[in-house]
Order: structure tokens, then C-alpha cells, then sequence
């Protein structure tokens, strides 16, 4: 069990740094960066494969059967979402813990051991995408834990092909533990959940609504707490071990797309993002920032060229629920 945990912790406190290695990999060898990497992955699949058929010597049909599906689920996995090649390697991590939460889990006796390590591993992998949303480099997603579980899924259909489970009914003490494991997976996601994916509608009455993970008070609160504290330190140096400035990620999601929907030639919605950005984000656009030291202010004549493009209809207000990541209020949910 220690060896499956230690495992969990080394993919966790991971994060930064296999981002930071992953992107060295890119820049170093920007045409075969991503054959680099899925052999990273793909060869030590094939190598388990290997010694999974070399010590499977009995009831082979079926044993071969379960190595077959989470090949299979993989590979479909892989077709059909197409993923880059940082999520392939990520995909493969996954599948280990869960095969070692297996062997840990495999003297229990019963079933139950099918259970454990698939609730395990989603804890582990709710932690790792709250993590993620944590630091600045790296995006939590929950896209990503429902991919982390499906790829513990995998594992444990490997490991159950090499070494088959223990098929009797549940013995006194499993249902009890796998009640606690499951409780403890649906309160680790439903805390990664609530941080990552709940926010808020930020009502004014020029804009519109427009969705935050801030309220309108914590908003303007930000704001000036940036303005004081920005003006002697900006944030032109992203570190890849710190806590992420969500208030910043935000703004510059906004400058992003006020420059996106400009160069559209979206007069209206450029306008828009740029009232939020002068409303609600003004340290964003008088800071230099790591994304560019000149700050992100439109210059005065560019801002009375947008201005005087404006349909006579642009007053009105607008509701949206874009956003970066998707993000939910409890009106979504219920």
C-alpha cells in the first residue's frame, strides 16, 4: 500500500515539473516532441504487455480476455478523444496506481478488491487536478479526473488479467471499508468540484452578466487589493511552484479575447470585454504582466476607433456564461 501511495504523492507534486519537462521536450526537439513522448508511454505499455503474456500460464483465455478490454478501452480512448500527448503519458500514470492499489488491495479476499483501488485512484486523481488548478501552469479540469478514472479503470483490468481476482462474496469488514473509500472519493471531488467549477454572475448595469469565480464585491475587492500591491511587484515573472493569481488568470482571459474578437472584426463583443476589463480588472491593463510588460490598455485612439464602430443597438446588455474553464453557478446545477 505504501508503494501505490508514494506513487499517488510522485504524480501529484509532480504536476509543475512534468509540465516544465514536457515543454523543454517541445522547444528542444519541436518536430519530434510528441513521438518522444508517446514512446515514453507506449513502450513501457508494450513492455508490461510482454510480461504480462510471459507469466500468464494458466486459464489464459480468459486472463488474456481482461488484458484485451483494457488495451481495447485505451486505445478507443485514444481514437476517439484525441488526446495531446502530455494527456497519453498522464493516462499511463493512472493505469499503474491503479495496478498497484490492486496488488495492495489483493489480499482482502473478495471482490471487493475490483472496488478499492478504482475509488483510490479517484481521490487521488481529484487531488491532483485541485492541485493542478493550483499552480500557474497547469489547468484542472473535470474532463480530467473522469479521464484519470477511466485510465485506473484500465489498470485494474490489466492487473486483474495478471492476477486474477479473488471471486467470493463480500467478507465481513469490505462492505464497510468500501463504503468509507466511496464516501471519501465523493467528498475529495465534491471539494475539487466546488473550487474549480462553481463560480459566480457578475451583474452591472452597462455590461451585462458575465461569469466569475469572484462576486461582484470580491471583485472590485481584488481589484484594489492588486492596484496597491502591483504597483511596487507586477506580475512579470511566472513561477511554476506558486499559487496561482485567479484574479490575474481572469483578466488576461478577458484581454485575450477583447484582442481575439478585434482582429475578428467584432467591434461589439471587443468593446464588451474591454468595459469589463476597465470595470472590474483595471489592474490587468495598467500592470505589466509576464503575458507583456506594456501592459494590456488599449491605446486611446485604437479604444475611440471601437467606439465609433459600435452598432446603435451596442448599449444594450448582454448575458453570458463563457469562461476559460467550464463554470457552473448552483442555478446551473438545480
Amino acid at each position: 500500500m505504501l508503494t501505490a501511495w508514494t506513487m499517488a504523492v510522485a504524480i501529484v507534486l509532480s504536476a509543475p515539473f512534468a509540465q516544465q519537462a514536457f515543454s523543454a521536450i517541445d522547444t528542444r526537439w519541436p518536430s519530434d516532441s510528441e513521438r518522444i513522448i508517446l514512446s515514453a508511454t507506449v513502450i513501457p505499455a508494450l513492455l508490461a504487455l510482454a510480461a504480462a503474456l510471459w507469466v500468464i500460464r494458466e486459464h489464459r483465455w480468459p486472463r488474456y480476455a481482461l488484458l484485451a478490454l483494457g488495451l481495447g478501452i485505451a486505445y478507443a480512448y485514444y481514437r476517439g478523444m484525441q488526446p495531446i500527448f502530455t494527456e497519453t503519458f498522464h493516462f499511463i500514470e493512472y493505469g499503474v496506481l491503479a495496478a498497484l492499489f490492486y496488488r495492495a488491495w489483493h489480499r482482502v479476499g473478495d471482490w471487493s478488491v475490483l472496488a478499492l483501488p478504482l475509488l483510490a485512484a479517484s481521490i487521488a486523481g481529484s487531488v491532483d487536478e485541485w492541485y493542478q488548478w493550483l499552480i500557474p501552469i497547469r489547468a484542472g479540469d473535470v474532463r480530467d479526473v473522469g479521464i484519470n478514472c477511466l485510465a485506473a479503470g484500465c489498470g485494474v483490468l490489466f492487473a486483474a488479467g495478471v492476477w486474477p481476482p479473488p471471486l467470493a462474496p463480500l467478507r465481513n469488514g469490505s462492505p464497510a471499508r468500501m463504503g468509507r473509500w466511496a464516501g471519501a472519493a465523493l467528498l475529495v471531488f465534491a471539494v475539487f468540484f466546488h473550487t474549480v467549477h462553481m463560480g459566480h454572475d457578475v451583474a452591472d448595469e452597462e455590461i451585462g452578466t458575465f461569469r466569475s469565480r469572484f462576486t461582484r464585491g470580491e471583485l472590485i475587492d481584488a481589484s484594489r487589493d492588486r492596484a496597491v500591491r502591483w504597483r511596487s511587484s507586477p506580475p512579470l515573472v511566472q513561477r511554476r511552484v506558486s499559487r496561482e493569481d485567479q484574479y490575474l488568470s481572469e483578466g488576461l482571459w478577458h484581454v485575450g479575447r477583447r484582442d481575439e474578437f478585434w482582429e475578428a472584426g467584432d467591434t461589439e463583443r471587443a468593446w464588451r470585454e474591454n468595459r469589463i476589463l476597465e470595470t472590474f480588472y483595471l489592474p490587468v491593463l495598467d500592470s505589466p504582466t509576464h503575458a507583456d510588460p506594456r501592459g494590456h490598455r488599449w491605446p486611446d485612439a485604437q479604444r475611440e476607433d471601437a467606439a465609433g464602430r459600435l452598432p446603435a443597438d451596442s448599449s444594450r446588455p448582454v448575458v453570458s456564461t463563457e469562461f476559460i474553464s467550464p463554470l457552473y453557478t448552483w442555478t446551473d446545477l438545480f
